[in-house]
């Protein structure tokens, strides 16, 4: 429901936009723990069919002629591939978040600290190379659900598994209720004059 009407706006909503981010990661996840879990096929069979898709979405997107900057998306055919992309990349980064916690032996608090410090090596490389953005974006992007998966294992998982024992409602209110400081956060920035964000000459 939240994506239709995502493609029936005609501006920027931010609530709606992250309401459909939600959406997409909570389908995502039940579409990761069928591949992996009910269909059997384990989190590396899983992570290859779900590599092979995110694959071919961008290679459909690459050959309609879409942009794939997210800034300069403007018709419902780059909004659907858009969406798409989403989708498998939540989903591919649940397995991958997965894979880390539970079957790399570097537990919730290792695999997060992990894809911390490649998304911190991403973050260098858009400002110290000419790497393209957009595909730094996109890495970026596949990495934040696995991140958000071992830290939300992190929170929700029991002492003696590593984790710090808050259940799935501790850890879904205390996760919400981050996501709504920084969206709130961020959107007080965008309300600021430029002069205030780059500090008074």
């Amino acid at each position: 429901m939240s994506l239709v009407t995502q493609f029936k706006a005609t501006r920027f909503h931010p609530a709606l936009y992250w309401t459909v981010i939600v959406s997409t990661s909570t389908a995502g996840t039940t579409m990761s723990d069928f591949i992996n879990r009910s269909a059997g096929l384990g989190y590396a069979k899983g992570a290859l069919i779900l590599i092979a898709c995110l694959t071919g979405v961008f290679a459909i997107w690459y050959r309609s002629g879409q942009t794939f900057s997210v800034e300069q998306i403007r018709t419902f055919r780059g909004e659907l591939l858009y969406w798409v992309a989403i989708l498998f990349s939540n989903t591919l980064g649940t397995s991958l978040g997965d894979y880390l916690a539970d079957s790399s032996g570097l537990g919730y608090a290792g695999g997060a600290l992990l894809i911390s410090g490649v998304m911190a090596l991403l973050l260098a490389a858009h400002y110290l190379t000419r790497i393209s953005a957009t595909l730094l974006f996109w890495m970026a992007f596949v990495l934040t659900r696995p991140l958000g998966a071992t830290v939300g294992d992190f929170f929700s998982k029991p002492l003696a598994k590593g984790g710090l024992n808050l259940g799935t409602v501790g850890s879904s209110a205390t996760l919400t209720a981050i996501l709504l400081v920084l969206i709130a956060y961020t959107l007080t920035q965008q309300r600021k004059p430029a002069a205030l964000l780059v500090g008074a000459t």
